[in-house]
């Protein structure tokens, strides 16, 4: 929390008189982390799920932009237009609808008309505007795993939306537990309104959904009438051919699609978007679009996407002929070579025979950014705190991601900003610090 040196006289408010929100501990895990990572820079951190600052480009940034204008001027816009396009506000559901619509159709099998796409400042935006619309009163539940991201369940935080845990085995999704979170919200007199799910390589755990859960997935939403958003931002960065996504399988406009640019191109221009096409009557016989509605929040949130921001994300995409799977190879086959070596490098410090005695395990996921490992003891803020002072690395607990109680001996790594090198060092240092706490355990 931020000290002023010399306060002066005035006003004072009280946490108590703020919204209940932000005495809630789960807001202040990103700020723990980030004080922690400043106090010892010298630290090897596994922590954030960064990508990998060695494929920025600031030259790419400046060619996309120009890329895109010339894109706009063959399309017959007059030099006026351009100009409004960059300068002024614009439309709330986006500028470069068509452009995403046709990437989404080349990389994701999501064929969808642009009508139904709301391009957002960043993906954390689609959450807060489809939670927003969706859940209409404490009468309406919102399904989440557990674990879980924080970005979901700390923006229902903020909306006053109550999230219902769903367990997540250590081998994934089970639809068995998603039925009984129905069964039990019905219950309870509540309708389980929307399911929020990370299908593929997901934050934390790194996991993702087999084939036959997602038709499950998709078959159970239908039958109990429940709304699945899909947020997948590792796919494209994960080495392999992938599982098709929710969306593209969803022949009964279940999925509200949830993206971002923020992995396949670059975090700084927190572009994203919502692919909302579902019906929405209202009630004197027409009818629209959901994304119609998710503009309407945004206009009152953020007003737009910054013009700069969708012209660079654009012009990427256009200079690389609407696909940016092929503008992902290098970075896919980078970080699934760091995850192989992570787990090469855990498993020469922390062999099978001494991980087995000391109880310590992790899994092994095939991409995205994130692994998850078990430890005999508390892996908690203090611990954390312990690690980085004593052993000089940091990584998440897992207990910031469960909605519920759960995870307090549980780690979370990340390999994505690390080099080679920093991972080597960072896992033996890690190592070392796993064999102290257990001994002292």
């Amino acid at each position: 929390m931020t000290t002023l040196p010399n306060p002066g006289p005035g006003r004072v408010l009280r946490r108590d008189e703020l919204h209940d929100s932000l005495s809630d501990p789960l807001l202040d895990t990103m700020n723990f982390l980030n004080e922690v990572t400043s106090r010892y820079p010298r630290a090897i951190s596994f922590a954030p799920g960064r990508p990998f600052d060695g494929f920025f480009d600031l030259d790419q940034v400046f060619d996309s932009i120009r890329a895109y204008l010339d894109h706009l001027a063959a399309q017959g816009r007059s030099p006026a237009a351009i100009k409004d396009a960059m300068f002024q506000y614009g439309p709330a559901a986006g500028r470069i609808r068509e452009i995403v619509a046709d990437w989404l159709r080349r990389d994701e099998g999501i064929d969808v008309p642009a009508e139904s796409i709301v391009v957002t400042v960043g993906c954390q935006e689609a959450m807060v505007l489809a939670l927003r619309a969706l859940i209409r009163g404490p009468e309406d539940a919102l399904l989440v795993s557990s674990p879980c991201y924080v970005g979901i369940t700390g923006a229902a935080r903020l909306l006053d939306i109550a999230t219902t845990a769903v367990p997540e085995r250590e081998d994934g999704f089970h639809p068995d537990d998603l039925v009984a979170a129905v069964r039990a919200e019905r219950a309870r007199g509540r309708r389980p309104r929307a399911c929020y799910v990370i299908p593929d390589h997901t934050n934390p755990s790194g996991l993702s959904m087999s084939l036959a859960a997602r038709h499950e997935l998709l078959r159970l939403a239908e039958e109990h009438d429940f709304l699945v958003l899909e947020d997948s931002p590792y796919r494209l960065v994960s080495p392999g051919r992938q599982l098709p996504t929710l969306k593209s399988l969803d022949t009964a406009r279940r999925v509200v699609h949830l993206g971002s640019f923020s992995k396949t191109l670059f975090p700084g221009a927190r572009v994203g978007f919502a692919v909302a096409d579902q019906e929405v009557a209202d009630g004197e016989g027409g009818t629209g679009l959901l994304a119609d509605e998710l503009s309407k929040i945004k206009s009152m949130v953020t007003v737009n996407t910054s013009p700069l921001s969708q012209a660079a994300v654009a012009g990427m995409l256009l200079a690389a002929g609407g696909t940016a799977a092929d503008l992902n190879a290098e970075t896919s086959a980078y970080y699934g070579e760091a995850m192989r070596h992570t787990l090469k490098r855990l498993d020469e410090r922390l062999p099978a025979p001494r991980r087995a005695a000391l109880g310590v395990r992790w899994n092994q996921p095939a991409g995205g950014f994130f692994l998850a490992l078990t430890v005999p003891f508390r892996a908690d803020n203090a611990a954390l705190a312990r690690c980085a002072r004593d052993f000089g690395v940091i990584w998440t607990p897992m207990s910031y991601f469960y909605p519920e109680a759960g995870g307090e001996h549980g780690i979370r790594l990340s390999i994505s900003y690390l080099t080679q090198e920093e991972i080597d060092e960072g896992v033996t240092r890690l190592a070392r610090f796993v064999e102290a706490e257990a001994a002292a355990s």
